[in-house]
């Protein structure tokens, strides 16, 4: 939950390392998924002001269109003043609709954030707001309260041994090498290495084809009429860890994490097919059953990842 403008205005937000803007829906929209969220006022703000940019964003389910504005944004007790956020006019995805947060919270680099607008953490930078340039994630194993983003620092209590740290390959997304993805110490998909994203905003684990094919072929999924992947339940004893291969460790997934039981009983392949092209290739996406393995550090002083076992 964060809280925007003076008296503060609350919301919930998904705080996304895969953008980079913030924005929360505002009265200045009636779209669905605007009406059955909270929504930002500016007039009841004695600390707002406007400006005529617009904004657009898209994700992978959804899109918004509004206006940018300053205000003071309040994040687990860090105030930012001046912040620049998206007050949406137009959320026409009924995706958006539906969940649970009202807003994105973009963790990414200033580069892919949209008309420019200076992502919260780069202001909390140079606000002098952080003990060090860096945040930290962890998820619960099996998605029960208890999740935090930890800004400007680490917290060794929630990971095991110690963490291993990745080099950035680009400064857009959190962007970083994977050598492998294998099974029996076989690689099954990127066997020649390929570029991956660590999201924290993607529930799944996302890649290009032929890659996710063949992954779905080796754990026995198949495809079922409404296009989701399925895997007979009682495959699960059965299946090795997936390992992804990166910077020379390995991190394991195991079946009860790259698998997800739905609530009817059955159970889908948490691997998807998504082409996220860039500059450098199609991506790979390392969403939430990743990041729920392992506590992850973005640091953006040293430009690396660091990753650890969460406890």
């Amino acid at each position: 939950t964060i809280s925007i403008g003076t008296p503060p205005q609350e919301f919930s937000v998904i705080f996304d390392t895969g953008s980079a803007n913030l924005w929360v829906p505002s009265v200045y929209c009636s779209s669905l998924a605007c009406t059955n969220h909270r929504r930002f006022d500016p007039v009841r703000s004695s600390t707002y002001r406007g400006t005529t940019t617009s904004v657009a964003t898209w994700y992978g389910t959804g899109s918004m269109v509004g206006i940018l504005g300053y205000d003071t944004v309040t994040v687990g007790g860090i105030q930012v003043q001046k912040q620049v956020f998206g007050l949406s006019q137009m959320e026409p995805s009924s995706f958006l609709a539906h969940v649970p947060f009202d807003g994105f919270l973009g963790l990414a680099f200033p580069s892919i954030s949209s008309s420019g607008a200076t992502p919260i953490f780069d202001n909390m930078m140079s606000q002098g707001l952080l003990s060090q340039d860096l945040f930290s994630i962890y998820l619960t194993p099996d998605e029960r309260n208890g999740s935090f983003v930890l800004f400007g620092g680490i917290d060794d209590t929630y990971f095991t041994g110690n963490l291993t740290w990745i080099p950035l390959s680009a400064q857009t997304y959190w962007q970083i090498k994977v050598d492998s993805i294998t099974m029996y110490g076989r690689p099954i998909a990127c066997p020649y290495g390929c570029q991956a994203i660590v999201d924290s905003g993607t529930s799944l684990l996302a890649g290009p084809n032929p890659g996710v094919s063949n992954i779905q072929y080796e754990i026995g999924a198949r495809r079922s009429a409404s296009g989701l992947y399925m895997v007979s339940c009682s495959f699960i004893q059965r299946l090795p860890d997936i390992v992804f291969v990166i910077a020379g460790t390995q991190f394991p997934l195991p079946p009860q994490a790259y698998i997800r039981q739905l609530e009817d009983g059955s159970c889908m392949s948490g691997f998807r097919t998504y082409t996220l092209s860039t500059a450098t290739g199609k991506l790979w996406i390392l969403g939430d059953i990743f990041l729920r393995r392992y506590y992850s550090v973005f640091d953006r002083a040293n430009s690396m990842v660091g990753l650890a076992p969460a406890t």
